[in-house]
């Protein structure tokens, strides 16, 4: 039975849908009201406030910290200066992904990462004859994120210790919030201008408090899971389980996807450390890759005609969904649709997944799959680069 988060207290009196999902174990809001509508837009225009408490956390401290975190990560972690956090997956040896997360360089020889899936006994593993502790901290931190275009005035107005305007894009320092020790790093899940702030689950509920009071002025609303589905799949960010599957989850070679496959060629350093899985990951970059990572943007017009043949406008809009869909090209599947929703900043139904790599060039023409009446249609659809949405604001 899942439990409630430090912020319960404060976020289940607000949950008017009473619509709550088990993330990791922990009750996760939904949303909060009937629709949310609402929510998402205070995250593209004003401030969402959402508690993502039930990520995993680690703490590798220690005089070999650094390489065990090398040793994991695909990123050159040689790089992360401290106060700096770095994105990253983290690959078997066949250098097919088993989670990614955030991975924060808080001193020299002391590191936080953050997880979707349980990883104590791989870092640990992983570890093993270095001078390097693990430790899960999940329990002992509290997080909540600060997400939207006034996030940053918000924070201004409570923080002390800590000059937010100044905390530049992945970066992070401490603060406090009336006394409060806090870490705030220049984070989130939404492509936005944002915040995730880090303390301790005692301290959660006054921050709580104390947020919601500031950011009243300011149109700020608490957000839950159905508003952040929309606002990651417009940034065209992953999500474990529903856009890939751990390499530790898959039951068949099909289930497996490398970084490369998943658009993550970026995080992945050749010239770096010799990090779990870059043996096999050298290999594919000179070979090239089955999948390629796509976004892909339905043609509104010919959903028009699908849906007009039954006498009915386009029933798109809603909540995001995580149900796969496939995507051909000349009647034969090429690849499928993992997330996709319609997006209300950008009034366009998009989606991200992966095509066999020839179908993947962006403006290439693909059909998507879409039910209307309790018949599969395809509409025309356009691979696109992602993010769909990239505000200038995220990193200034």
């Amino acid at each position: 039975m899942p439990i409630p988060t430090p912020f319960h207290t404060r976020t289940a009196p607000l949950v008017e849908s009473f619509d709550w999902r088990d993330w990791s174990g922990f009750l996760a809001a939904s949303l909060y009201e009937p629709s949310h509508e609402r929510e998402y837009y205070a995250i593209r225009n004003s401030a969402g406030l959402i508690d993502v408490s039930p990520l995993f956390k680690y703490e590798i401290t220690g005089p070999d910290a650094a390489r065990l975190v090398d040793r994991v990560m695909t990123r050159n972690i040689a790089k992360c200066a401290v106060g700096q956090v770095m994105y990253s997956p983290w690959c078997d040896e066949e250098g097919q992904v088993i989670d990614d997360g955030t991975v924060a360089r808080l001193d020299d020889n002391h590191f936080r990462i953050t997880a979707a899936d349980p990883s104590l006994r791989w870092f640990e593993d992983v570890g093993y004859g270095l001078k390097a502790q693990v430790v899960n901290v999940s329990d002992n931190l509290a997080a909540v994120a600060l997400q939207g275009p006034l996030s940053r005035a918000i924070l201004q107005q409570v923080v002390t210790g800590l000059d937010v305007g100044k905390l530049r894009y992945f970066r992070l320092g401490q603060g406090q919030i009336d006394g409060r020790a806090v870490t705030i790093t220049r984070t989130g899940y939404t492509g936005d201008l944002g915040y995730e702030l880090w303390l301790g689950p005692a301290e959660a509920t006054a921050v709580w408090d104390i947020l919601v009071e500031a950011g009243q002025q300011y149109g700020l609303l608490p957000a839950g899971m159905l508003a952040l589905d929309v606002a990651r799949i417009e940034a065209g960010l992953l999500l474990a389980d529903v856009d890939y599957k751990s390499s530790l989850k898959a039951v068949i070679p099909d289930q497996l996807s490398s970084p490369y496959e998943l658009g993550l060629g970026w995080a992945v350093a050749l010239d770096g450390a010799d990090f779990i899985g870059k043996r096999a990951l050298l290999k594919e970059k000179a070979t090239g890759s089955e999948w390629t990572f796509v976004g892909v943007q339905a043609d509104w017009l010919d959903l028009e005609r699908l849906f007009g043949a039954k006498d009915l406008p386009p029933k798109v809009a809603g909540r995001a969904s995580r149900t796969a869909v496939p995507l051909y090209k000349n009647g034969k599947q090429v690849g499928q649709i993992t997330s996709h929703t319609f997006s209300p900043i950008l009034k366009e139904y998009i989606g991200i997944g992966t095509v066999y790599t020839p179908y993947g060039s962006i403006g290439a023409t693909l059909e998507m799959e879409f039910t209307i009446e309790y018949q599969r249609q395809r509409a025309k659809a356009t691979v696109v680069k992602t993010p769909f949405f990239d505000p200038e604001r995220k990193k200034r």
